[in-house]
C-alpha cells in the first residue's frame, strides 16, 4: 500500500498550497473586489485535483471501497472547512443567482471561474503523476493519463436520474443546514457527500457538479460531449431545480411558511475569517 502513503501526501500538498494561496491573495489584496473570484479559482482547483487522486486510487490503484469512501469523508470535511465560503459548483451558484444573494454578473463570473479551475486541475494533475511518485502512477503515466473506459455504466436516461438524484438531495441537505447545530453542520455534508457516492458512484461516479464533472469525467472515452454534458450538466441543474420547487414553493404553499433561510455562503456555515 506505498502508492496509497504517496497519494496521501499528494492530497495533503494540494490542500496545504491550495490553502497557502487562499491566504496570500487575501493578505495581499484584502479590499479587492475580485478576490472572492480568486478564492472560488483556488477552491475549485482543490476540489477537482484532490478528485483525480481519489478516482486515480479508485480506477488504477483498486482501492478497497470502505478505504475509499473513508477518505471521500475525510477529504469532503477538509474541503468544506478550508473553502472559506467558496461555493465550487456551478448549480450552487445558479442557486444563489436564484435567491438573489448573486447577482448575474458574478454568477456568470463565478462559474466561469469553476470552469477554468476545472480545466487548470485537469492540466496540472498529468504532470504531478509525470514525477511517477509510486507504482500507481508510473502506471497511470504508461497508460498516457487516459481513462480506459466510460464513467456511465448505465443507460443514459439513468445516469442523467442519478445525477440529478444526487445534485436534488444535496442541494436539499445544503438549504436546510440550518436546522442542524452548527458544530455537526461539517459533519452533515460530508457524511452526506459520502452516502450519495456510496449509493450512485458505481452508475456514473455521482459526481452532481457541472465543474468537477467537466475535469474528471469528460475527458474519459465511450460518449459523446452532448452526452456528458446532458447526464453531468443537465442532470445536476434539473436536481437542483427541483429542490428549489419543493423547498421555496411546494412546502410554503402547503404549510403556508418558508422552510429556507438565506444562507451567506455555499453550505450554511458562518464563512471563516483568514487571518
Amino acid at each position: 500500500m506505498a502508492y496509497l502513503t504517496v497519494s496521501l501526501c499528494l492530497l495533503v500538498g494540494i490542500v496545504v498550497f491550495s490553502e497557502v494561496a487562499r491566504r496570500t491573495a487575501s493578505y495581499l489584496f484584502p479590499n479587492l473586489n475580485w478576490i472572492p473570484y480568486v478564492l472560488e479559482f483556488i477552491s475549485t482547483f482543490q476540489l477537482c485535483a484532490c478528485t483525480h487522486e481519489l478516482k486515480l486510487l479508485a480506477e488504477v490503484g483498486r482501492l478497497e471501497p470502505q478505504i475509499g469512501l473513508t477518505l471521500t469523508y475525510l477529504i469532503s470535511v477538509i474541503h468544506v472547512l478550508s473553502f472559506h465560503g467558496a461555493i465550487c459548483n456551478p448549480t450552487g451558484s445558479l442557486e444563489h443567482l436564484h435567491r438573489g444573494t448573486l447577482t448575474r454578473r458574478r454568477a456568470l463570473a463565478q462559474i466561469s471561474c469553476q470552469l477554468i479551475a476545472a480545466v487548470v486541475a485537469r492540466l496540472v494533475m498529468p504532470r504531478l503523476w509525470s514525477l511517477a511518485l509510486s507504482d500507481m502512477h508510473e502506471l497511470h503515466t504508461l497508460m498516457d493519463f487516459k481513462c480506459t473506459n466510460s464513467p456511465i455504466n448505465v443507460p443514459l436516461l439513468q445516469a442523467a436520474a442519478v445525477e440529478l438524484s444526487c445534485a436534488f438531495v444535496m442541494h436539499s441537505a445544503v438549504s436546510n443546514l440550518d436546522k442542524v447545530e452548527e458544530k455537526y453542520r461539517v459533519h452533515a455534508i460530508a457524511a452526506v457527500i459520502t452516502t450519495l457516492v456510496y449509493a450512485g458512484g458505481h452508475l456514473t461516479g455521482a459526481v452532481f457538479n457541472p465543474a468537477l464533472a467537466f475535469s474528471i469525467q469528460f475527458p474519459c472515452p465511450g460518449n459523446t460531449f452532448a452526452e456528458y454534458g446532458f447526464v453531468y450538466w443537465m442532470g445536476p441543474i434539473l436536481g437542483m431545480t427541483g429542490s428549489l420547487l419543493l423547498f421555496d414553493k411546494v412546502i410554503p404553499a402547503i404549510s403556508g411558511k418558508s422552510t429556507i433561510q438565506k444562507h451567506p455562503n455555499s453550505n450554511g456555515l458562518k464563512k471563516k475569517k483568514m487571518n
